[in-house]
């Protein structure tokens, strides 16, 4: 069997110590935080913390995806080890990077015909990305060679379910998510939006939720209708925030509370510095292995 790397881009957001623990690799995103340019190198050059501190103060960020001489450049180092690749990317409805990833196997490809180089598609983001990684590697571990890997994760990759929720608006409404009008009337009335990944990989709202506690109990909600086997789910559950910890732990004690079976306690990590850019501190992710996503 040859032997082949699993590989992703830092928008998974996960810890460093997961990656290394699971020998999953990664190639980072870039940021901007008020001018200067940075890695997302999973909270190595600004911890987390102190990123979403500079933006509650009005800092000012801005995001970029991996380049196409970057993937290049990522990607022949495994092949001039003699390793074939299976590398997903960030959705598509959220970045351009696997448009760019595909360009980069293609002129590598004719330099390296001997080896194989599968990029994938993953319609997800940050820890459910994650989650999905987190499967390849135990499939990879048990045996699964690459054609089999990539045969599985493009049957299964939309059976990951992603449910968002914010309890400060304020980046929401920068970012044109939310209308100034909107995001005003939101913000007095105490609104919480949840929103899903849809089977296009692009974020969706789905409910207007009056109240933390309310939307938190609306995330369960939706986990216990769309999770595999409902109740009785006996796979992993990660959680990922914005500098809201408190409320992750909220979120992921019901969970541990309502579903007995799950596969160990549920991983609660940061959302990164990309996506962060975006959601702005506040916000809360859950993600869990369900039915395939259809809308």
């Amino acid at each position: 069997m040859n032997k082949y790397v699993i590989s992703c881009c830092s928008t998974a957001d996960l810890k460093k110590s997961h990656f290394e623990s699971r020998n999953i690799k990664y190639i980072c995103f870039h940021y901007e935080l008020n001018g200067k340019q940075y890695y997302d190198d999973l909270g190595e050059s600004v911890p987390f913390p102190e990123f979403y501190k500079a933006m509650s103060n009005g800092a000012e960020t801005k995001t970029s995806q991996v380049s196409l001489g970057e993937f290049q450049t990522y990607f022949e180092n495994f092949l001039q080890n003699g390793l074939d690749i299976i590398h997903l990317s960030m959705s598509s409805g959220l970045s351009g990077a696997f448009n760019a990833a595909l360009v980069a196997k293609k002129s590598l490809a004719e330099k390296y015909p001997e080896r194989k180089i599968y990029i994938v598609d993953s319609l997800s983001a940050s820890s459910g990305y994650g989650l999905i990684m987190d499967k390849l590697a135990d499939l990879r571990d048990s045996g699964m060679g690459i054609e089999e890997l990539y045969n599985w994760i493009e049957n299964n990759k939309l059976k990951m379910h992603h449910w968002f929720f914010t309890t400060d608006l304020t980046f929401f409404i920068k970012g044109g998510r939310v209308s100034k009008f909107s995001g005003t009337i939101g913000k007095i009335l105490n609104i919480c939006p949840l929103l899903n990944v849809d089977k296009n990989g692009k974020l969706i709202p789905r409910f207007k939720i009056r109240g933390k506690n309310n939307v938190i109990n609306k995330t369960v909600e939706q986990m216990k209708l769309n999770a595999e086997s409902g109740i009785y789910y006996n796979d992993k559950c990660y959680i990922s925030h914005s500098a809201c910890y408190s409320d992750a732990k909220v979120l992921a004690e019901i969970i541990e509370r309502d579903f007995n079976n799950l596969n160990g306690k549920v991983q609660i990590n940061d959302i990164g510095t990309t996506i962060g850019s975006h959601t702005g501190p506040g916000t809360v992710a859950l993600f869990f292995w369900g039915n395939e996503r259809v809308c």
